[in-house]
């Protein structure tokens, strides 16, 4: 693709990346055909190829419209698109530049500035989140049901977690809303690593991993939430820790990222980069062991539909792993249709386009109950929150299905 940047655009690390990217474009259109949301519409400003144009258009300097900023939300940030592309054109990065100049440039009406903001002062911070979410809960029972299918029914960790001391040592991401929306998934982490032989560390950061402000545009905020997470693992770090486990895959690709985000920031490049070094999803943690003699065979052969989170499947480039880990341990897993489109949640996605958001859950959970399983495990806290009310089957994180088999 050609490019008319300006020279004062090209002379700083932001632009010169965003012209690389835009370059390695061909106009193929082959993102358009594993795009959800151009899948929907049929419109080429709602699939990759036409957001890149919107974003090329801005960065030459032409001024952004209210239809730039809203094709440029419509975006799930899926990263399908990055998968299919046969270029290896980084549209995700293209994508926050283009998010980040329209934010500022293009006014936002009073009601979606209002709650924009409110996702960024609730979501990231637990001791804001947690309260009104419990409220919620506890109203949950005597509100109308189209409001208590917004509501996440309340989960308990009901079991204890082990105390045993280890010669190895992991980092526990334990995330801003997980702890408070399935408290179940963290505790299952720490009892499989526990029976590996592994001593997970928690409450070393309360907080947001930086994705939730990132993807929101306030990229100097993410900043400030990596610098935060940085300074609390470092001394684990320094003392030996081999790994940051997350068990949220739409929060490993921002921690993995932290050394590309930070990389101008002098006092921080080189921790960051040893932090996204060390960062890994669960599974990719839990495929590196063996489980012989760990886990029991399950008492009968559930049937398992797993859900890949576009994270894992796009972000991370995780395919297969997790479906032989449940393999391994004695599940049976169905045959899930359209197993690269996304489910709708991505981030705050869901809050703020309701209706695509819907839209996209509801085809997931076809595909997903198509082959009549007992349950549905996905590997995301956003993905699982919004389809569990809305599924004819339990869903949980898979993690929990080998926690369930633990000897």
């Amino acid at each position: 693709m050609q490019t008319s940047l300006p020279q004062t655009l090209l002379a700083t690390d932001t632009g010169m990346q965003a012209d690389e990217i835009l370059r390695n474009c061909v106009h193929c259109g082959f993102c358009n055909a594993t795009c959800p949301t151009y899948q929907l519409t049929g419109n080429e400003l709602d699939g990759p190829r036409g957001r890149i144009y919107l974003i090329k258009q801005v960065l030459e300097g032409n001024a952004p419209t209210d239809k730039t900023q809203l094709h440029l939300d419509r975006c799930l940030t899926c990263r399908a698109c990055e998968t299919t592309c046969p270029s290896g054109v980084d549209y995700h990065l293209l994508l926050d530049t283009g998010r980040e100049l329209v934010e500022q440039a293009v006014p936002r009406t009073l009601r979606a500035r209002f709650v924009r903001r409110a996702l960024r002062l609730i979501l990231p911070w637990p001791a804001r989140f947690t309260p009104l979410l419990r409220t919620g809960q506890l109203l949950r029972p005597v509100l109308p049901a189209a409001l208590k299918r917004h509501i996440p029914v309340r989960h308990k960790n009901n079991r204890a977690l082990p105390a045993r001391q280890h010669a190895r040592t992991m980092l526990l991401l334990t995330g801003c809303v997980q702890p408070a929306l399935a408290p179940q998934i963290n505790a299952a982490t720490i009892r499989v690593l526990d029976a590996l032989g592994i001593r997970t560390l928690t409450g070393t950061s309360d907080g947001c991993c930086g994705a939730v402000s990132h993807h929101l545009g306030a990229t100097e905020e993410a900043r400030g939430f990596i610098r935060r997470n940085i300074d609390a693992w470092w001394p684990a770090i320094e003392q030996g820790a081999e790994a940051i486990v997350i068990t949220a895959s739409g929060c490993a690709p921002m921690v993995k990222d932290y050394g590309q985000l930070l990389a101008t920031d002098a006092a921080y490049a080189d921790k960051a980069k040893r932090v996204s070094e060390l960062a890994k999803d669960i599974s990719e943690i839990i495929a590196g062991e063996t489980l012989a003699g760990i886990l029991k065979q399950p008492a009968d052969k559930l049937k398992i539909a797993f859900h890949s989170p576009c994270t894992l499947q796009h972000a991370q480039r995780i395919n297969g792993t997790v479906e032989q880990l449940l393999a391994r341990a004695g599940y049976e897993l169905t045959v899930v249709a359209n197993s690269h489109l996304c489910c709708g949640s991505a981030g705050t996605y869901s809050i703020l386009q309701p209706e695509m958001a819907t839209t996209l859950r509801d085809n997931k959970l076809g595909a997903l109950q198509a082959g009549r399983p007992d349950m549905i495990a996905t590997a995301n806290i956003g993905c699982l929150t919004h389809m569990a009310n809305h599924a004819e089957v339990p869903v949980r994180h898979w993690i929990e299905c080998l926690d369930a088999l633990i000897q």
